[in-house]
């Protein structure tokens, strides 16, 4: 059943705020403005070994006004909810353009910003998907669960630790520009997560395995069973692999097929794709914090980025996706879109400068601001990696490979700052000899180019072996910011991929 906006958040005075910011702005010969109030709860609760270790409950309420002015940017923001007030921070945001035109004309550059069109929008309404609002659940309840599932890996044999924790995020937010959208929206999403830890008293060696169960733009009902999610089934069969990880022998370097798991390969997708098509990073801006990228703007339609069989699509409109909304923050329409087609680099994720600066004809959606403090800036949509039609199931993937490895779940990372060279790990990997797993091994990282390992992709699963991964926090921009964003994927298999022994290469 859809949910409504929240009352609370209606009774504020959305609408007589925007009106006294924006007449402002236009008053003082801005060219554009956006007014955007916003809500953003996060809540968060930690134990360990079954035990309280920490909890949170904090509201994040403000509003911002961003202009163009003389084709210069200008932003303020504020949390004073009289009508004085937000004329104020509009008549500051200008403010704030006129300096920034004189410190960009003292510096030689005649760069002015303009902004792609977009439809107008007005009087939308947006509310994301999920049945049980967890903030309408009593924190005794949310306690109890943790404890439940901390104590069911304590018992078991093996596990000497237990962290569980659980992060819950509701975020409103009003829009309205000087185009006429006004835009009013509520996203909920939910991360649940427990870790078992195993220690050898003998040795003192130790080692962890997490919950496959990713961040999901879902409610209450994840954690229950209802939304798609077999917790007892994960709980029961961690202490096991973690017993036979214990026990694991060390890998053997050299070239393995990989098949990997979707609890896996999502933050592969995030790292080389994801943040690789991000224009404004591609072109440079971001250069300074975040990095740039190989796949830059003049291989648009060139790039060969992986084999034929590879499909990548942005994604606002995924349902239950971390990236999902009805409008951006710059009241652009959620839309999906292609950025690899038959393994060819065919789009990038855009907001409307960028867009406008580039010559496409309008914005895919992609401004996002993490608080009413923050000014929007390009982020991610859900990039994800399309399952074939009638694809294989993991089974029969693993079962056309020799000599190789299955890996399942995420663990560390690192890639250059061009998105390029890379490694990664994962929670858990199973030798796989003549289309059979034949027990687990450590200490292991697969290495490659991003063009080299997407270019190495044989096979990609079916729509049964589809995930939608992701993560709360991935981190841009100056000041700094954090984002939630989901990836989805199939198992997928891959040929003649490094694989590195991590103890050796540390010189252990």
């Amino acid at each position: 059943m859809p949910h409504e906006i929240d009352p609370s958040f209606l009774a504020l005075p959305l609408r007589a705020l925007a009106d006294a910011a924006l007449a402002r702005a236009r008053a003082l010969g801005a060219d554009h403005a956006d007014f955007r109030f916003e809500r953003v709860r996060s809540a968060a609760w930690r134990l360990r070994d079954g035990k309280p270790a920490g909890s949170s409950d904090t509201t994040d309420l403000g509003y911002a006004v961003r202009v163009v002015h003389g084709g210069t940017w200008g932003f303020a923001s504020g949390v004073d909810l009289s009508m004085d007030a937000a004329a104020r921070v509009a008549a500051q945001a200008v403010a704030m353009a006129k300096l920034s035109g004189k410190v960009i004309q003292a510096a030689g550059s005649d760069e002015r910003v303009e902004l792609a069109d977009e439809p107008v929008h007005a009087d939308r309404t947006w509310v994301s998907a999920y049945e049980i609002n967890p903030f309408d659940v009593p924190d005794a309840e949310k306690a109890g669960l943790l404890t439940d599932w901390s104590e069911r890996l304590l018992r078991a044999d093996g596990v000497a630790h237990a962290d569980a924790s659980l992060l819950t995020v509701q975020e409103n937010k009003f829009y309205a520009d000087t185009a006429g959208t006004t835009t009013t929206q509520q996203r909920v999403r939910v991360h649940p997560q427990l870790t078992a830890v195993a220690v050898d008293p003998e040795s003192g060696e130790f080692d962890s395995m997490r919950t496959l169960a990713p961040p999901v733009g879902r409610g209450w009902e994840y954690l229950t069973g209802a939304g798609g999610w077999d917790w007892d089934a994960e709980l029961a069969e961690i202490p096991e692999l973690l017993a036979e990880k214990m026990r694991a022998p060390s890998v053997e370097a050299g070239a393995y097929d990989l098949v990997i798991d979707p609890s896996n390969l999502w933050l592969t997708i995030h790292e080389s794709i994801g943040h690789a098509t991000e224009l404004d990073r591609a072109l440079g801006y971001e250069a300074a914090y975040a990095g740039t990228s190989f796949a830059t703007f003049d291989q648009l339609g060139k790039l060969r980025y992986g084999s034929e069989i590879m499909n990548v699509t942005g994604d606002r409109t995924a349902e239950h996706g971390l990236a999902t909304i009805g409008y951006d923050d710059e009241g652009v329409a959620a839309q999906s879109w292609d950025l690899v087609r038959d393994g060819t680099l065919v789009g990038y994720q855009l907001d409307r400068r960028i867009a406008k600066l580039t010559g496409f004809e309008r914005s895919n959606g992609c401004a996002f601001a993490d608080s009413p403090g923050h000014v929007p800036v390009q982020r991610m949509a859900n990039v994800s990696l399309q399952p074939a039609p009638d694809g294989p199931s993991t089974e029969e993937l693993i079962g056309g490979v020799e000599r190789g490895l299955y890996l399942v779940g995420d663990r560390s990372w690192s890639i250059d700052m061009q998105r390029y060279n890379f490694q990664f790990t994962a929670q858990r990997a199973f030798r796989i000899e003549n289309g059979r797993l034949a027990g687990q091994v450590r200490d292991f990282a697969y290495q490659a180019t991003t063009t080299d390992f997407w270019g190495s992709m044989a096979a990609v699963g079916g729509e049964r072996t589809y995930v939608l991964g992701g993560a709360f926090n991935c981190g841009k921009a100056q000041p700094g910011q954090v984002a939630a964003v989901s990836h989805g994927c199939p198992s997928a298999l891959f040929r003649n991929v490094n694989i590195l022994n991590t103890t050796q290469e540390a010189g252990a």
